[in-house]
């Protein structure tokens, strides 16, 4: 884990122990930003067509690390990908997901396209809450690419030859250290659909919360039992991710809850794979400088050091108890969320994993 650089940071900033503030937190990220050491010069001269999915904040992180890295990189949709291929002859298309606003025959452009000599890769994104349908995905492509390490195995046996683990990243260009306006500032942060493993816990945090300034923010919240005492808190429908990212630097505390994975349960998991890998939420929080409690994954200790750079709770009592100390420990607060940064924005970048996928076709 690479954290001398933010330690030195930190250790020339006079005043540290004066307490924290706002301008004081973008001037250490900013100076953390300024300490990361620039990329290796790297360069493919190859030529992609790349398929979005339509997940904004991962497509466009995609898109710019590959304009970044290769010859050329053209951007196409799900629809006309066959068209697109042979207009642009590239050496390599790469899907995102071919789920979701893919048509239903897209598997025999991508036969065609392959039949054509062009090498097809897709990364899956969403795992494992769809393997009902990338079940039915995964043999069609030369190289399978998935976030979730449940997932390898499981495509393998399936029968797909080329299985690679690729974990997700963040887009530092969307996701970073800003300054907030007031109504961006909580205690507490938490932005995501209201899956029922989250309700749950939001119920039994409500009293715990009452008397704090809490953002709940995504689809479905309706479900909660507790509404009386989270209706202040609570804000129906999606938010995007430009204002997502000031939420995140304007709390105190942001809350990662990953969702369930059993079918049924908003999942098309009908081969009920556990969930072992952490979600892009993740990074994105760690990318804005936010201090954030995330539940445990298994694979959350090859990204980030849990009680260093995250932090971390098993039980609803343990996520209270880490609220309470982190909301009246500023100094410790800023020094976890200025060390997630750090690892973030050196190891955990869309660049960084498009250069791993590369090598791998």
């Amino acid at each position: 884990m690479k954290t001398v650089g933010y330690e030195a940071v930190a250790g020339e900033s006079g005043g540290y122990q004066q307490g924290y503030g706002e301008g004081y937190r973008l001037g250490v990220c900013e100076a953390i930003h300024q300490r990361l050491p620039g990329p290796e010069p790297y360069f493919r001269n190859m030529k992609v067509l790349f398929i979005p999915q339509g997940f904004q904040a991962i497509d466009q992180g995609v898109s710019a690390a590959l304009q970044s890295l290769v010859r050329e990189c053209t951007i196409g949709d799900a629809s006309p990908m066959l068209e697109l291929a042979k207009k642009e002859r590239p050496d390599l298309v790469l899907v995102l997901n071919g789920l979701h606003v893919f048509p239903e025959n897209h598997m025999d452009s991508v036969r065609q396209i392959r039949e054509m000599g062009i090498k097809t890769a897709v990364w899956f994104v969403d795992d494992p809450y769809f393997t009902q349908d990338t079940a039915l995905l995964c043999t069609g492509y030369d190289s399978v690419f998935t976030h979730e390490m449940s997932c390898i195995p499981f495509y393998r046996d399936l029968g797909a030859t080329n299985v690679h683990y690729l974990p997700l990243a963040v887009n530092p260009v969307m996701f970073k250290p800003q300054r907030c306006k007031p109504e961006h500032l909580y205690d507490v942060c938490f932005i995501g659909n209201a899956f029922w493993n989250r309700v749950a816990i939001f119920d039994e945090l409500a009293p715990f919360l009452n008397d704090k300034k809490v953002m709940i923010a995504g689809g479905f919240w309706e479900r909660l039992s507790q509404t009386r005492l989270l209706q202040r808190s609570v804000h129906m429908g999606f938010i995007p991710p430009e204002e997502t990212v000031h939420y995140y630097n304007g709390a105190k505390v942001v809350i990662n809850i990953h969702r369930p994975t059993q079918q049924g349960q908003d999942n098309r998991n009908s081969f009920q794979l556990h969930g072992e890998s952490i979600n892009p939420r993740t990074y994105e929080i760690s990318a804005c400088g936010a201090m954030q409690i995330t539940d445990i994954r298994s694979d959350l200790s090859r990204h980030y050091r849990p009680g260093y750079d995250i932090e971390t709770f098993e039980t609803v009592e343990e996520l209270k108890n880490k609220i309470t100390y982190y909301l009246t420990h500023e100094e410790e607060r800023l020094n976890m969320a200025c060390r997630s940064l750090w690892t973030t924005s050196q190891e955990h970048t869309f660049e960084s994993r498009m250069k791993s996928l590369l090598a791998y076709v």
